[in-house]
């Protein structure tokens, strides 16, 4: 009988390693299908039973401030928390840090510099979106994207100014649309008193989070027809 000889390790290495390499994510690939861009006005979010607190760095601007660049599923579910091995780390995005004290503050008591929130939502959200944005890219592309959408002036142009009167949904969603060519979704709360006030703007934007888009889906929850919009 003729004795055959067994094949040679790294063939048996790559017979074991095939399916596993067939069946593994790639991390370049993309897993989210747009970002929801949300912006806070600050007057709503102190003006509830709750309270604010301002940051360290004193009261932010009576405008629009981010909270969040959210990667999203098209049927209306999200990714989260994708990442526990990329922490928030401030001295990636040292260059950015101004701009996001300005334009991403942060009113959650106790008072503090911002860096949980910027935490917050690099992990929870940020992470999601590491095929597309590194840590920089994702904090750099939410600020552009507030220097390029100004909701606050789109707002005041069409008569609705933060003066605590009472405005119809359908101006605001309007205002925003007319100027941006995209449909935006409002989200309210309820001031001390139990009024429904202006609190989130979201607005769609492409993979890259460089484009606005049309929004695929969004949030089920609404506002009543008229809204306060309280002053800061």
């Amino acid at each position: 009988m003729t004795r055959r000889n067994p094949p040679p390790v790294s063939l048996l290495l790559l017979l074991v390693l095939l399916p596993l390499l067939a069946v593994a994510p790639t991390s370049l690939a993309q897993d989210f299908d747009f970002f929801y861009f949300v912006l806070q006005w600050p007057g709503s979010y102190c003006d509830t039973a709750k309270s604010c607190c301002y940051p360290t760095s004193g009261k932010p601007a009576a405008d629009f401030g981010i909270h969040g660049l959210w990667p999203n599923y098209n049927d209306g579910s999200y990714p989260s928390n994708c990442d526990p091995n990329s922490p928030y780390d401030a001295s990636k995005v040292r260059d950015l840090l101004s701009s996001m004290r300005q334009k991403w503050p942060t009113l959650a008591c106790p008072s503090s510099d911002g860096t949980q929130f910027w935490t917050h939502e690099w992990e929870k959200h940020g992470t999601c979106s590491e095929s597309v944005l590194d840590q920089h890219d994702y904090f750099q592309a939410a600020l552009g994207l507030k220097k390029q959408v100004d909701v606050l002036q789109i707002l005041q142009d069409a008569g609705i100014q933060p003066d605590g009167g009472n405005y119809s949904l359908k101006s605001i969603v309007s205002a925003i649309s007319d100027a941006i060519g995209y449909t935006p979704w409002i989200e309210c709360n309820k001031d001390e008193a139990g009024n429904s006030q202006l609190y989130q703007v979201y607005l769609c934007v492409d993979t890259s989070a460089a484009k606005l888009i049309q929004c695929p889906v969004l949030p089920r929850k609404r506002c009543g027809s008229e809204i306060e919009f309280p002053s800061f």
